[in-house]
């Protein structure tokens, strides 16, 4: 099998389409599977003279600037992949890099897979750009139409994608690496640090941006109790639009702003907290939500999105109310003011983060890869 991928995004782009994408990179290493991999360019990666990671000049894209639109250069693209000679193509996003794929399975008559990672409808919302949203789903009916199975992480990103006329769909879930967040990475020097003095940690990581839904966080921040408010202290993960916005709001009132961690420091962080909050109506999954639980960190979260899925109500965390802060409130006081209660779910948070291997996830990927990758030969031969 010669597997081709084709993303809009990659490291060291901070998303979650990125970091699956590059763990599945290294998994395809760890089982010696021949790939080569089309992506956009970027001056941080260190991978420009890997002879497999064939990268083009790229842009950001305006509704979301971690994810770049990249101008492949076709001749470039055609040398290489009739070198490489794939037996199965796998397209991850729908933008320039993705069509590149696309055109190149058409024409050489290529089982393609795809997967679904993001939902640009509702980013239009917050964008104010639904105008937008019908021709937006005409160009997605029609590129992932040309798949021989569509992949997405969760169950309400199946049915949603059904309801728009999208067929073919299978699960393709996420993991979460339990050595790397684990509640031992928690280190006491992070509270001098951030200069946290107060009694408890609250966490949000992700996008400062409108999709992420940090005006209902802003709300909570100033509807809880105010004897409650004075011993919390938030921590904010993430960079975008609105960072300027949170920090001048916020900024002195024992909120901590990091910029984008990754490795060790964000493990560390995640494993200081003692509720991970996370307002988001818009994830077709929500890998941040695992990586709190596998940190024994219990999540507060809408119920809306593919975030519904991954925390078990009451036992890892909570759900609430999509938009609505007052059911954030009330969930952060229960916690907050039940130590019992919220350190059983920091023991059933971590048990069910470790039965979400990577492994086996990406494993099962293989396997369609193979089956796809077979069809082809199949084809060739009753031709």
């Amino acid at each position: 099998m010669n597997l081709a991928l084709f993303s809009d995004t990659y490291s060291p782009q901070v998303n979650g389409v990125a970091r699956t994408l590059t763990r599945l990179v290294t998994h395809l290493e760890s089982r010696n599977i021949n790939y080569h991999l089309f992506v956009p360019d970027h001056i941080e990666r260190g991978d420009h003279f890997r002879s497999n990671i064939h990268s083009f000049t790229s842009y950001p894209f305006f509704l979301y600037p971690e994810c770049r639109i990249a101008w492949p250069n076709p001749l470039k693209m055609k040398k290489e992949l009739s070198a490489f000679a794939p037996t199965v193509i796998h397209v991850t996003t729908p933008f320039n890099v993705g069509l590149s794929g696309l055109h190149y399975s058409k024409n050489h008559h290529i089982p393609l897979i795809g997967s679904y990672h993001t939902h640009f409808d509702y980013y239009l919302h917050y964008y104010k750009l639904t105008f937008l949203t019908e021709v937006m789903w005409s160009y997605l009916r029609w590129f992932y139409g040309s798949c021989q199975k569509v992949f997405v992480p969760s169950v309400e990103t199946r049915d949603h994608l059904i309801k728009k006329g999208l067929n073919r769909l299978d699960i393709w879930s996420r993991g979460v690496d339990c050595h790397q967040f684990q509640p031992s990475k928690k280190e006491g020097f992070l509270y001098d640090i951030y200069s946290i003095e107060r009694k408890y940690i609250l966490l949000y990581v992700g996008r400062m941006a409108p999709e992420k839904d940090l005006a209902t966080l802003k709300k909570i921040m100033r509807q809880l109790p105010s004897e409650l408010r004075a011993q919390i202290h938030w921590i904010y993960v993430g960079d975008g639009p609105m960072l300027r916005e949170m920090k001048d709001e916020f900024t002195g009132d024992h909120v901590t702003f990091t910029g984008y961690l990754n490795g060790e420091a964000l493990a560390a962080i995640y494993a200081l907290a003692d509720l991970f909050i996370f307002p988001s109506q818009t994830e077709t999954f929500g890998n941040v939500v695992l990586e709190a639980l596998a940190s024994g960190t219990p999540a507060i979260v809408a119920n809306k999105g593919g975030v519904k899925e991954i925390v078990r109500h009451r036992q890892t965390g909570m759900i609430c109310e999509a938009g609505n802060s007052l059911s954030f409130v009330n969930a952060i006081t229960e916690l907050l003011t039940q130590p019992t209660k919220r350190l059983h779910m920091n023991l059933e948070a971590r048990a069910y983060a470790k039965t979400q291997s990577w492994e086996a996830i990406f494993d099962r990927l293989l396997s369609e890869y193979e089956k796809a990758s077979n069809s082809r030969h199949r084809t060739k031969y009753l031709a």
